[in-house]
């Protein structure tokens, strides 16, 4: 920007230098023109004049026409210049000794063409504005180089000007692409990493400009979020091993009530009449929920410490479908239809057999809660992406919202029908099938039903590393 402001002042300038010198060019050629009229003036009038008066006698009325000398203009012209007025004093000098010369000779009555053609003083008056005409020739030659070395000055000036902006542009796209975008690009890629959760990832760009302020800021976010995590994560793992220690305290005393509970019913302690035994029947129902609580517990926690041991077999769908329906309608009062619909085309699945099971029937268990009277559930399983299998049990219920879609697959989380239950069922069978190397969702429009989903890999190197531990040291009677 300064290089252009300079730019523009000079070549303001140039223009006013050579304005100037085309008003000196102007000024040039009216000398030189009026130094040409009074030559000519000289020439053509004046002698024309004295001769035809002197050849009739009439010296005292001289007539010189339209061409008379015009002295004033020419010093009006040269007012600034003290050896042109000199120059033109000299001429007008010898023009008047000419004119004194010419009055006496026609007196005499002894001039003659030839005479005047002779005249010395007529010679050096001819000489002197030649001499003036050559004077403002020369003079006008050198303004003209000056116009034209002033053009040629502003002609190189523009194109060096030209270049350096090109220069100067390309410099200046150099310097934003390694002060802006290099920073920009580092910026996107950290954020990138944040995003996926490394934290501890930091921006190693140290400017005084705002980008530098800006990771400056963003670095002071990043440890205050990752500071904020580990506080959370140690918080969330404390409370974790503390509802695995409570769960595994619980569970023996709640084995040791159900015994006794299961004693007392059946008359070991002494005769029960059918009183007592309802109310022994209730204690052991509620003792009985509150086990399958802790036992849940239990495996959630396993699940989420990575310590869960699974027996990888090839599963046979037709099998699991025939147990897990058998104890859904085991366990059920509704009359319900069960469609499946098995792919003839499926990949080989390995996976925990139990575990699978335990997924389905929690699904179907689900479905089966929301499901209107005598009504149907689908079980399909087709073939999945990239040779994955996808098992979906379908329900024609109320229906989940958008909004409780979103977390139905969290902690503590209850869909539709579960009223009263712990909300722990969808979140197990999510780190079940997680822990196969598959995903869980599901789809559902209001009024319309829903459709759980789970997807399964077709090989067992689609598994993480702990996973492949599991299956070299684990066999389903370890489970």
């Amino acid at each position: 920007m300064l290089f252009l402001f300079g730019q523009q002042v000079f070549n303001l300038f140039i223009a006013h230098l050579n304005h100037e010198a085309c008003d000196q060019v102007t000024h040039a050629l009216l000398v030189e023109q009026e130094g040409e009229n009074l030559l000519n003036a000289v020439i053509d009038n004046e002698e024309k004049g004295f001769l035809e008066n002197s050849s009739r006698g009439q010296t005292n009325s001289i007539d010189y026409g339209d061409k008379k000398p015009n002295f004033n203009h020419l010093y009006n012209l040269v007012q600034d210049n003290p050896a042109q007025i000199k120059q033109l004093d000299k001429i007008r000098y010898i023009y008047n000794q000419w004119q004194r010369e010419l009055k006496q000779k026609a007196l005499s009555g002894s001039v003659s063409k030839s005479a005047l053609a002779k005249s010395t003083l007529f010679d050096s008056l001819r000489n002197e504005i030649e001499n003036l005409i050559q004077g403002q020739e020369m003079l006008l030659r050198v303004r003209k180089n000056r116009v034209r070395h002033l053009n040629d000055i502003n002609t190189a000036i523009n194109i060096f000007s030209t270049l350096v902006i090109l220069l100067g542009a390309v410099l200046n796209f150099q310097l934003l692409y390694r002060r802006v975008k290099l920073p920009l690009n580092k910026l996107t890629q950290v954020c990138e990493l944040w995003q996926a959760g490394q934290m501890e990832v930091q921006l190693c760009h140290s400017s005084i400009d705002e980008i530098g302020q800006l990771a400056g800021v963003l670095n002071a976010i990043a440890d205050k979020t990752r500071h904020r995590q580990e506080s959370i994560e140690g918080r969330n793992q404390q409370l974790e091993d503390m509802i695995s220690a409570l769960s595994h305290d619980l569970r023996i005393p709640l084995l040791a009530t159900r015994n006794t509970l299961e004693c007392m019913s059946r008359g070991a302690f002494g005769s029960v009449n059918d009183t007592w035994k309802e109310v022994f029947e209730e204690y052991h129902e509620a003792n009985e929920e509150l086990l399958k609580l802790v036992e849940l517990l239990l495996d959630i926690s396993r699940y989420e410490a990575r310590s869960a041991c699974l027996a990888y077999d090839r599963l046979n769908w037709e099998k699991i479908l025939i147990k897990v329906i058998g104890q859904v309608k085991a366990t059920s009062t509704r009359e319900l239809g069960f469609v499946c619909k098995i792919s003839q085309l499926l990949p080989t699945v390995y996976g925990d057999e139990l575990e699978i099971q335990r997924v389905l029937q929690n699904l179907l268990d689900n479905a089966v809660r929301v499901s209107k009277p005598k009504g149907e559930i689908l079980l399909e399983i087709t073939p999945y992406e990239e040779g994955q299998v996808k098992i979906s049990v379908r329900d024609y219920g109320s229906g989940i919202t958008p909004q409780a879609q979103e977390k139905l697959f969290h902690r503590f989380i209850q869909g539709r029908g579960h009223r009263g239950r712990s909300g722990l069922g969808l979140y197990l069978c999510r780190q079940i099938i997680e822990a196969h190397g598959g995903n869980i969702g599901v789809e559902s429009s209001l009024g319309e039903g829903s459709t759980f989903w789970f997807t399964l890999p077709s090989a067992i190197n689609n598994l993480d590393c702990n996973d492949e531990q599991n299956i070299t040291r684990c066999s389903k009677n370890d489970y």
